[in-house]
C-alpha cells in the first residue's frame, strides 16, 4: 500500500499573493505532490500549505517551495504578529498511512541536509526528528534559544545550539528554518445545546492538563476549551487530540455526552475541522461495531457509520470524499493490481522477469480466499440460514481481510524483486563497492523471501473458516469454496516454491534453516487443510 506523508511548510510571507502562489505552484509542480490547503494570514504574514505524498515526493516538494522562497521572501523586512525566525519557518511531516514516525523524521532529515547543503540555510531539527531532547519543542528553539529572526545573528554561534544542517552564521534574507517529524493533530468541535461557560467545565474534564497540576483530566494528549458559536446558535467543547492512536475524537465524544447527561444538557453532534486520516475513521468504526455488536466490512460503510454516530452531518455537511485525506488524494492503488484480468494475464506472458510466480500466487491466494467469504455471504442473512449468521459473522470478517491483505501482496512481490535486481547492478569496482553490493544484494534477497513467506502467513490464516464453512456454508456455494480451496493451496504452495528459488543465494545459514523450515510447515499444513475441506464438501 502506497505511504502517505503530509507536510504542512509554514512561510513567513501572507499579503503577496503572487508569492503565495508561486510557492503553491512550486509544491503543486512536483511529481506525486497533493495541495490540500493554503491558509495565508496578513496580520501574522504567514502562509500555512499543507499537502501530501509519498516519502520521497514530500522531500522533494517541500525543497523545491523552499527553493522558490529563497528568491522571492528578505526576511530583512519581514513583520508579522506570529512568531518566526526563517521564510520557511517550519517544516513538520506528519505520518498518515503506511507510513511511520520513523520515515517522517527520516524525511525531516533528508530535507534539512539538502537544505543546509543546497542552499546554505542553518537548519534545527525539532519534535522526534530531534535527538537531543533540549531540542526537541519549536518554541524553546525558535523564542527561547535564537530570540526568533531579530537574535539569530547573536545566539546561533552559542555553545549547544549550532544548526544540525547548513552554516552556523546569520543569512540575513533567510533566517533560520525548523524542520520536523510530529503526530497528526485533529481538531474537533462538539455541539452542545448550553452555554460557553458549561462548555468549558466539561473541556476541562476531558483535556489532559485539567484544572490545573493538581487536578489533571481525564485523556491524554487532548487540549480542549469551551466557545459559543453564534452562527451555529450553541455551545461547543473544542479539542485539539495530537495523537489519535492514544486518544481518539470518539473517546472524548461520549465522555463529553456523558458529562453533559449528567448535567441535564443535550450534544446534537460534531464537527471535525479540516482534514482526517481514514485510518483515525476506520478506528472510530471498530468501536461502535463492537459496542453495538454490529456486523460491517466494507470500507465505505465504516466510514457511514462514523458518520452518522458522531453527528458530523451537525453543523455543517461531512464530505468524506473532501475531508478524509485518503480519499481526498484520491490515490491509486498499486500498478498490478489495478489492471484488467488481462492486462496482468499478458504481462505475465511478456519477456520480462516480473511479475512472474510470486505475484500469481499472491493473486491464486486471494482469489482463494475471496471465495471462501463468497460462500459465507452467500449464507449470511438468509432466512433458510438465520440460525447460522453469528457464525457467518465471525467467518467472514478473517476471509474478507486475508482477501483484502492479499491482493496488495501481488504488488510487494515484484517490488521485492525489483529491489534485488537493482541491488545487482550496483558498482563492484573497488573493495567497498563489492561489499556494498554484497549487503545490498543480501538484503534484496531476503526480502524477496520474506515478501512470499509473510503471504504464506496471511493465506494460512483462512484455514479455520474454510473448515468450518465446508461444514455448515450454503451447499448450493459447494463447488465455490472447493476452487477456493485449491486456490489457496495453490497459492502457498507458489509461495513456497519462491521462498525455496530465492534461498540459494542466501549467506545467513540461520536464516535458511529457520525459514525454510517455517515455509515448508505452511506447505504441509495447507496440502493437509485443503484435503480437509474438499473431503467435508465432498461427504455433504
Amino acid at each position: 500500500m502506497t505511504s502517505l506523508i503530509e507536510c504542512v511548510p509554514n512561510f513567513s510571507e501572507g499579503r503577496d499573493m503572487k508569492i503565495i502562489d508561486a510557492i503553491k505552484d512550486a509544491i503543486s509542480n512536483t511529481a506525486g505532490c497533493t495541495i490540500l490547503d493554503v491558509d495565508p494570514g496578513s496580520s501574522t504574514n504567514r502562509t500555512v500549505y499543507t499537502f501530501v505524498g509519498d516519502k520521497e515526493s514530500v522531500i522533494e516538494g517541500a525543497f523545491n517551495a523552499a527553493k522558490v522562497a529563497k528568491d522571492l521572501i528578505d526576511m530583512s523586512k519581514h513583520s508579522g504578529a506570529h512568531p518566526r525566525f526563517g521564510a520557511m519557518d517550519v517544516c513538520p511531516f506528519i505520518p498518515v498511512r503506511n507510513a511511520t514516525m520513523a520515515d517522517c523524521a527520516n524525511c525531516a532529515k533528508k530535507l534539512g541536509r539538502r537544505l543546509g547543503e543546497e542552499l546554505k540555510i542553518p537548519i534545527f531539527l525539532y519534535e522526534e526528528a530531534s535527538e537531543k531532547d533540549y531540542r526537541k519543542k519549536l518554541p524553546d528553539i525558535r523564542q527561547k534559544a535564537m530570540g526568533e529572526y531579530e537574535g539569530i545573528k547573536d545566539n546561533i554561534g552559542k555553545e549547544g545550539w549550532a544548526p544540525d544542517f547548513g552554516p552556523a552564521e546569520f543569512v540575513s534574507s533567510w533566517g533560520a528554518t525548523a524542520v520536523g517529524a510530529r503526530k497528526f493533530l485533529i481538531a474537533y468541535n462538539i455541539n452542545l445545546l448550553g452555554t460557553k461557560e458549561q462548555a468549558n467545565r466539561i473541556a476541562f474534564n476531558v483535556r489532559e492538563k485539567g484544572r490545573g497540576p493538581d487536578k489533571p483530566g481525564r485523556f491524554k494528549n487532548v487540549a480542549g476549551i469551551g466557545w459559543y458559536v453564534d452562527e451555529y446558535n450553541l455551545a461547543q467543547i473544542s479539542v485539539n487530540c495530537t495523537d489519535f492512536n492514544i486518544t481518539n475524537i470518539h473517546t472524548v465524544y461520549e465522555s463529553c455526552k456523558d458529562d453533559a447527561r449528567d448535567m441535564n444538557l443535550a450534544v446534537v453532534g460534531s464537527e471535525l475541522v479540516g482534514l482526517v486520516p481514514l485510518q483515525c475513521v476506520l478506528d472510530i468504526a471498530e468501536f461502535y461495531i463492537k459496542k453495538e455488536n454490529l456486523f460491517i466490512v466494507d470500507e465505505r460503510q465504516k466510514v457511514a457509520l462514523v458518520v452518522e454516530r458522531l453527528g458530523l452531518n451537525s453543523v455543517n455537511r461531512f464530505d468524506p470524499n473532501e475531508r478524509i485525506i485518503d480519499y481526498k488524494c484520491k490515490l491509486e492503488d498499486p500498478p498490478l493490481m489495478s489492471m484488467t484480468v488481462k492486462g496482468f494475464v499478458e504481462i505475465l506472458g511478456a519477456r520480462t522477469s516480473a511479475p512472474g510466480g510470486g505475484s500469481a500466487s499472491a493473486l491464486v491466494a486471494a482469489m482463494g480466499s475471496g471465495l471462501g467469504a463468497m460462500m459465507g455471504w452467500m449464507t449470511y442473512g438468509s432466512v433458510k440460514f438465520a440460525a447460522l449468521d453469528t457464525q457467518m459473522r465471525a467467518l467472514i470478517k478473517p476471509l474478507h481481510e486475508a482477501t483484502q491483505e492479499l491482493v496488495y501482496r501481488i504488488d510487494a512481490d515484484t517490488d521485492a524483486f525489483t529491489d534485488y535486481m537493482t541491488a545487482m547492478r550496483m558498482a563492484k569496482d573497488t573493495d567497498e563497492e563489492k561489499a556494498l553490493r554484497e549487503e545490498a544484494m543480501q538484503k534484496g534477497l531476503q526480502s524477496a523471501i520474506d515478501v512470499p513467506l509473510n503471504t504464506m502467513k496471511i493465506a494460512d490464516l483462512c484455514w479455520d473458516a474454510m473448515v468450518e464453512l465446508a461444514k455448515v456454508g450454503n451447499v448450493s456455494s459447494k463447488s465455490d469454496l472447493q476452487v477456493g480451496a485449491r486456490c489457496l493451496e495453490l497459492g502457498i504452495w507458489g509461495c513456497w516454491k519462491n521462498v525455496e528459488i530465492n534461498m540459494k543465494d542466501i549467506t545467513d545459514q540461520g536464516y535458511i534453516e529457520r525459514v525454510s523450515a517455517e515455509a515448508k510447515e505452511l506447505w504441509e499444513k495447507a496440502d493437509k487443510k485443503c484435503k480437509e475441506v474438499l473431503e467435508l464438501l465432498e461427504a455433504r
